[in-house]
């Protein structure tokens, strides 16, 4: 396994990156910078790796819990109807994964494709003060499903 590092994860272990929702077994659930769609989060494995093939079996497996988790609690507290996934590690390389939320209320067009046909540049950018209450929520829903599952 070959260990990188990343300056998001490193601010995220100092407790510096406002982004953060939570600590995860496999990383650091982050509200993405982008929210468009509410609740727009990323996963970024800790330890940082360039790839999914990078982990262990067991390590694997507990990435890709912790991101369903993720949609788990994005459906539990958003009005959001279905959680899209992508793992592509291309322009930024390092083992990390889109957890989006999608909604009734976008555009057709838009809500049937794949989110980065969205324009990005036209925000909102993630907003701490903004955001606080539903980074709030999320980290209370993966809180009780963790619960829940461990029963």
């Amino acid at each position: 396994m070959s260990i990188i590092s990343n300056p998001r994860v490193e601010a995220a272990r100092r407790g510096e990156n406002p982004a953060v929702v939570r600590k995860m077994l496999s990383g650091w659930a982050v509200m993405c910078d982008w929210q468009k769609l509410p609740g727009y989060m990323i996963l970024l494995a800790d330890p940082v790796v360039e790839s999914l093939n990078d982990l262990s079996g067991q390590e694997r497996k507990q990435f890709l819990a912790d991101m369903t988790l993720m949609g788990d609690a994005l459906l539990e507290v958003t009005d959001t109807f279905r959680i899209n996934y992508q793992i592509l590690c291309n322009l930024d390389p390092i083992l990390h994964a889109h957890i989006c939320p999608r909604y009734t209320w976008e555009p057709e067009e838009l809500r049937t494709g794949q989110v980065n046909h969205y324009d990005w540049s036209a925000g909102p950018e993630f907003d701490v003060h903004r955001d606080r209450d539903l980074m709030n929520k999320i980290c209370m829903a993966i809180d009780n499903l963790e619960d829940i599952a461990r029963i």
